[in-house]
């Protein structure tokens, strides 16, 4: 993700939430009625209610305890001109506990109706977003059950937090951490990856975007049609996605015959057209970097709303009207970093947003558009003790600075551990991490560790100074390898003179 503000030329970006599973000791013998074959858990004898948080230290109460959601297919009707939505949401899980009841994460319309495996279920809304469900019948620990969600109500804009609404008339859905819960319920939290599945019904005239596939556009009744995504890769909340409006498309394949299918608002036609033209050689070039391309589309959605930020949203980024080439660089190396692989912990953000930025703004310049890698590090840190990004630290950099220096002080740290174990470790390494972590997660801590074990070299004071140092890095961590030979490393530069900052120009313009 990228934010632009309108003073400072720093993007910054959402997070990624995550959580700690409890450490439990097995018993010896099953409870009776326990399914075969399903290791016993202590939670499986007694059922009680699963937890409403799952203590993530920046979002405690992201996520929910006691099941793991499988898929989730979700309906809706969404009338732009009234701005009604009524959703369906079917949700398919299983118990990791016997739960008396259970939350899902939900912040938007009214809710009409819940079923619990087919039987009405009772239900209250609570705090910021809890759904708490109490089925007539416990849930059984290590069984599937499935979950039916009605809701109708008029949909409010968030301006960028979820459900947003467009200079057309139409909407989308963009936000980082909390977007899904404007619009359908889950268990929003990034361990709980799943498939997804949209039915998106709107007037005749009206287009519809999302996630993966679309597999389906039929007829409806009343002069509407019924459009349908299908996302197969296990995806987590914030990166789904609906966006409603009068689309003009773009198809492409790559070379490997992945479709790429994107969408311009009325308002962002023309030119971003001829942008996203560049899309299958920017996957091309990313796929050298990191290995096979993990999701089975792409494309982009370009809205012509005045949106802060471009977004990650898995296999279709969406794209504020100020987007430019480094932006649609910098939202696609997500697909690796961020959304195929995933945090565990919103402290661990630099792994989703170090990558973006460097591959946007210090690789794709050398390899691409045949740049000096180290005269454009050497040109940031000339300016970075102005721009006073060593305070804040790239991990576990506390609530509320989650979305600061990753994008400075983040490329530079990428850069300079490049330069420390030189290109064959570095781009190797992480390479193999990404593709080790595919479809699942990662920590910085576990990134840190891989990364050591690949080198001879002891990387510990140079993890602490970059990662979790508070201020400026010493110099025989600033300058590594040939940096330290660089012409480009003048003294002005080492007093900390400000020639232009070279970071992210296209997607924090004024």
């Amino acid at each position: 993700m990228r934010i632009h503000y309108s003073r400072y030329p720093i993007a910054l970006s959402a997070c990624a939430v995550a959580l700690s599973l409890l450490s439990v000791t097995p018993v010896s013998a099953a409870p009776e009625g326990a399914p075969p074959g399903v290791p016993h858990h202590p939670g499986a004898r007694i059922a009680t209610p699963g937890s409403d948080g799952l203590g993530d230290p920046y979002y405690p109460k992201d996520g929910n305890g006691g099941y793991d959601v499988k898929n989730y297919d979700v309906a809706i009707d969404y009338d732009p001109a009234s701005r009604n939505l009524s959703g369906k949401a079917t949700i398919s899980a299983s118990a990791t506990q016997s739960m008396t009841s259970f939350d899902l994460d939900y912040a938007g319309p009214p809710v009409k109706s819940v079923t619990v495996n087919s039987q009405k279920a009772q239900f209250t809304r609570t705090g910021e977003h809890e759904l708490v469900i109490t089925p007539p019948i416990q849930l059984t620990y290590g069984l599937p059950f499935q979950v039916v969600v009605e809701y109708a109500g008029t949909m409010s804009d968030t301006a960028g937090n979820g459900w947003t609404l467009s200079p057309s008339g139409g909407a989308f859905a963009a936000g980082e951490p909390h977007s899904a819960t404007t619009w359908y319920p889950l268990n929003d939290t990034p361990l709980n990856k799943a498939t997804f599945s949209l039915h998106a019904t709107v007037p005749d005239g009206w287009d519809v975007a999302s996630n993966g596939v679309r597999t389906s556009d039929r007829p409806a009744a009343e002069g509407k049609h019924t459009v349908t995504w299908e996302e197969k890769t296990p995806i987590i909340g914030y990166l789904t996605t609906v966006a409603i409006d009068k689309f003009t498309r773009l198809e492409q394949k790559r070379s490997d015959g992945t479709t790429l299918e994107s969408f311009f608002a009325p308002g962002a036609a023309g030119q971003k057209q001829s942008l996203e033209k560049n899309l299958p050689q920017v996957l091309d070039f990313e796929e050298q970097l990191y290995g096979p391309y993990p999701l089975d589309a792409g494309g982009g959605i370009y809205v012509d709303t005045n949106l802060q930020f471009s977004l990650e949203t898995q296999t279709r980024p969406i794209y504020a009207p100020w987007t430019d080439l480094n932006t649609l660089v910098h939202e696609n190396a997500h697909q690796w970093w961020g959304d195929a692989m995933s945090v565990k912990q919103w402290k661990d953000v630099c792994l989703n947003e170090c990558f973006a930025s460097y591959t946007a703004d210090i690789l794709y310049p050398e390899r691409v558009q045949h740049a000096d890698p180290d005269q454009i590090y050497l040109n940031a840190l000339g300016t970075a003790d102005q721009r006073g990004i060593w305070s804040t630290p790239l991990y576990d950099p506390g609530v509320g600075k989650e979305f600061t220096t990753v994008y400075t002080r983040g490329p530079l740290f990428l850069h300079a551990l490049r330069r420390t174990i030189g290109d064959d470790v570095f781009f190797t390494a992480v390479k193999d991490f990404v593709q080790g972590h595919r479809n699942g997660n990662a920590s910085i801590p576990e990134f840190r560790d891989f990364i050591q074990s690949r080198t001879e070299t002891d990387l510990t004071g140079f993890f602490d100074a970059w990662l979790n140092g508070t201020t400026r890095p010493a110099d025989e961590y600033l300058y590594p390898g040939s940096l330290n030979q660089h012409p480009g490393l003048t003294a002005p530069q080492q007093r900390g003179a400000q020639p232009d900052w070279p970071f992210g120009r296209g997607d924090r313009k004024k």
